[in-house]
Parts: C-alpha cells; structure tokens; sequence
C-alpha cells in the first residue's frame, strides 16, 4: 500500500466517524474504501470494517450515555431488545458471506447504498415536522421528527426494535456496514428522535461488530494491520461527531448524505468489480 492510499483511507474513515455519531450512516465509507481502493475479497473487507465498528459502537454509546439520551427505561429496554434481535442476523450474514464473490458483493452493497440514501431522503421530504419526547422518564430525547413519537415504554415499541434489529442484522453481518447506517433513518421514520435514534443504534452496532467480526475471525479473513489503521481516525471522528451532533442541527448534513450515498451507489452497481 502506497502512502497516499494510506492517507485516504485515513481522511475516509476520520470523515466516516464524524458521521457515524451525527447522523448514523457513516462506517459505509470505510466499507465502500475497502472494496474499492484495495479489493482484498468480500470476507476481509466486511471482517475488516466490522472490527472496526466495535470500538465506534463503544465509543458512542459511552458518548451518549454521558450526554443523556440513552438514559431511561424507555432506551435502556430499546436498546438490549434492538442489539439482542441483531446479533442472529450478523451471524447469518457473516456465514452468507463466503458465497460471495467481489463482483456480486459490490452489487449487493451498491443496492444497499443506494436503497439507504433513498431511505433517507425519502424521510427528510415527508410532512411537517414537530417537537416531540419518546416517552415519560426517558431522558432528554426531545427532537424533531416527522409523524407521532414511537413509545419506547409499549409494547408496539418492543415489536418495532424487535423488526428493526433483525432487517439491520443481516445486511450488516453481509456487508460489514455498521448497525448505524440502516438503523438510524429506519427508527427516525418509526418516530424516534434523531440523537437518541443515533445513540441506540451505536449500542445496537457494538453486538452486530462483535458477533460478525467473530465469524469472520473463525474464517480467517480479518486484515488486522488494516483494521487498526483505518480504525484509530475512525474512533476519533465518531468521538468528534458527538460534539459536533450536540451542537448543530443536522438536517442539511442528512440530505447532503444521502445525496452522497445515492451516487456512491450507482458508482458501485455500474462499475462492476475492483479492477474488472
């Protein structure tokens, strides 16, 4: 590996942190790097990315914690009910791995890309936004979302973290994408404000890194030089993310994002595999 790739590789994962605790989706870049810039083979880049997500995960659930969000009955039950449904669903994904090859596990994470940057604008253009809180007792949650609050308390709440855990399981254990880029627009559109929807989603995506990064150990295929180089500026920006998250109103941020991702993923369907 050259300097300047290393570098960029560096600037992507700093830029993917930044976005992982202000606006969820945001690993997917270190993914997408991988597979493009190096195409070491769909087991190592998803093994690789997913090791990294465990200390993301950690980070920003301490950092969440600390500022209030995931306080509460309401996320504490979320976020166990949320992580416990996603990790059947990483293993699965990580075993549906070794079926891949680069050229399908490409179109696979561009129809992935794309689906969650549509997801996403889909989101921001629905009607008028309100103020609203989670539930009673459940900590500083209050945000802008669009439509009624989802109770976290209730048991239509726990059937919704339930879903929402294991449609993200999956395609995180496959991919190596973070529990954060499809859970985060998934549980706003349910009706969960944005900081706290990021903060369950960085519980949710410790256990779904853990128990994928353990299938794909078992596989051998985990790059660990690569994992601590793009991990380290990854930490720091998801730990600069959170500041910037309690300080900004990051709307703009979201649809800028997912413009971003809409394209990233016609790129990857259109091109075909690295070096094809």
């Amino acid at each position: 590996m050259t300097l300047e790739l290393a570098i960029l590789l560096v600037g992507i994962a700093l830029l993917g942190g930044v976005c992982i605790t202000t606006i969820g989706p945001g690993g997917i870049f270190v993914t997408i790097a991988l597979h493009q810039l190096l195409a070491p083979g769909p087991g190592t880049v998803a093994g690789t990315a997913s090791v990294t997500f465990i200390a993301t995960g950690l980070i920003g659930t301490v950092a969440y914690l600390r500022s209030g969000e995931l306080r509460g009955p309401g996320p504490t039950r979320s976020a166990v009910i949320l992580s416990l449904t996603s990790v059947a669903g990483a293993l699965a994904g990580s075993g549906l791995n070794t079926f891949l090859d680069s050229g399908s596990f490409g179109a696979i994470l561009g129809l992935f890309v794309l689906a969650t940057g549509l997801l996403i604008l889909w989101r921001e253009r629905r009607g008028p936004r309100r103020p609203v809180t989670v539930a009673p007792n459940s900590g500083p949650t209050a945000d802008l979302v669009a439509g009624p609050a989802l109770d976290l308390t209730s048991r239509r709440g726990d059937v919704w973290m339930a879903v929402v855990g294991l449609a993200v399981g999956l395609p995180a254990g496959l991919l190596g994408v973070g529990g954060p880029v499809l859970a985060v627009p998934l549980l706003v559109m349910l009706g969960v404000p944005m900081l706290l929807a990021v903060g369950l989603a960085q519980v949710q995506s410790v256990l779904i890194s853990l128990f994928a990064s353990l299938g794909y150990a078992v596989q051998g295929v985990i790059d660990w030089s690569l994992a601590l180089l793009v991990g380290i500026p990854l930490v720091v920006g998801t730990a600069l993310g959170w500041w910037i998250a309690h300080r900004i109103r990051p709307a703009r941020l979201k649809v800028g994002l997912a413009v971003v991702l809409v394209l990233l993923g016609l790129h990857l369907l259109l091109s075909g595999p690295p070096g094809g």
